[in-house]
């Protein structure tokens, strides 16, 4: 059985669109006391994706014995400052307006774990580069994503109306969504072959 220890309807469409058949448990962590943890301890985005994504995986294995379960975690990196999802629509002008003209860092990273053994993890990074995009530009872009921008760190979403914001992006698609793809169906097919039938 495989489980992906996610809410995120972007990581679920993209296992679906995959062909992979699974069950998602969301993992219910203090994601930010965990964050604090890493950061304190010398850390930094990298670590935090990686630390949240094992966390998360390790979480739902406990209550699904013998499944294998997917853990993954995006950070967004601007220098050593951490963004995280907005609050409101004000908020997540201000992270653009935060982010406009300047480049940026997201780490994404998935890990496997079965019972209390982590099988594998992998993280990758794309760098992203904003414009220097009106203020008018920035509201018509909010207006067109609506709610949906909440559920992103950054205040943006690449696979939306916000590319519009962007200047230049270096890195794998998978990544900037919040999944490292094709490293994951790679382990999988090492790992647990039937879990792709």
């Amino acid at each position: 059985m495989l489980i992906l220890a996610s809410q995120s309807t972007t990581r679920k469409a993209l296992l679906e669109q995959a062909g992979l058949r699974f069950a998602t448990a969301p993992a219910h962590i203090d994601e930010r006391a965990l964050e604090a943890a890493a950061i304190e301890a010398g850390g930094d985005g990298r670590d935090v994706a990686s630390l949240l994504a094992r966390h998360k995986a390790e979480h739902v294995a406990r209550a699904h014995p013998g499944a294998i379960v997917i853990g993954a975690d995006q950070t967004l990196s601007l220098g050593t400052e951490l963004l995280h999802k907005p609050v409101d629509r004000a908020d997540a002008a201000t992270q653009l307006d935060h982010l406009r003209g300047k480049t940026h860092r997201l780490h994404a990273a998935v890990a496997l774990v079965r019972d209390e053994t982590l099988l594998w993890s992998d993280l990758q990074t794309a760098e992203l580069t904003m414009r220097d995009f009106t203020a008018a530009e920035r509201d018509e872009v909010l207006d067109r994503e609506g709610d949906a921008i909440l559920a992103a760190v950054g205040g943006y979403r690449l696979e939306g109306p916000s590319i519009h914001l962007f200047d230049k992006v270096v890195g794998d698609y998978f990544t900037v969504l919040g999944l490292p793809l094709l490293p994951l169906l790679a382990a999988l097919r090492a790992l647990a072959p039937e879990t792709l039938n």
